[in-house]
């Protein structure tokens, strides 16, 4: 900078300012490597939930089948509403995979949480909860102690000892 110019009008240090075309076209730049990098991480995250899933999906398959060989009957499936008061009647069939019996496989070898909200309606005519992706760890980011391998609550299924 020369001594008769004076400092940039957008800045007192003479940096560039909001009106400089060089600091928005860095900002943009930023901004849209920021997005990418965000749409990248969310797309990793989306293609590992989806092996886990397929993982899980295969375990329940074998688990069903294996169950059925055993000729392990299926129990009829009850759900709990969200505050745990309520018990529901469901048309499902399947095996529990917890001791407090808030998650199961069905018979049709779709994995359930039994958990819905409180419904009076629910009282008189029971619940359908619906099938959700299966987990390869039961109760996970839940407290210590209370997370289970899903490899390992189907075994204990597997051998009455649920």
């Amino acid at each position: 900078m020369s001594a008769h110019e004076g400092p940039s009008p957008g800045r007192p240090d003479g940096g560039a300012g909001p009106s400089d075309p060089a600091a928005s076209s860095s900002d943009d730049s930023w901004q849209a490597r920021r997005r990418e990098a965000a749409a990248a991480h969310a797309e990793a995250l989306e293609r590992a939930q989806r092996a886990e899933t397929a993982q899980a999906q295969a375990l329940i398959a074998r688990f069903v089948q294996e169950s059925t060989a055993r000729g392990l009957p299926p129990r009829p499936l009850t759900a709990r509403s969200y505050d745990g008061r309520a018990r529901y009647r469901t048309p499902l069939q399947g095996w529990y995979l917890r001791r407090n019996e808030s998650v199961a496989v069905g018979t049709d070898g779709l994995f359930y949480v039994l958990t819905v909200p409180p419904s009076l309606r629910a009282r008189l005519s029971g619940a359908t909860p619906s099938p959700s992706d299966p987990p390869l760890v039961l109760g996970k980011g839940g407290r210590d102690g209370e997370s289970i391998d899903l490899a390992d609550a189907l075994a204990r299924v597997l051998a009455g000892d649920s």
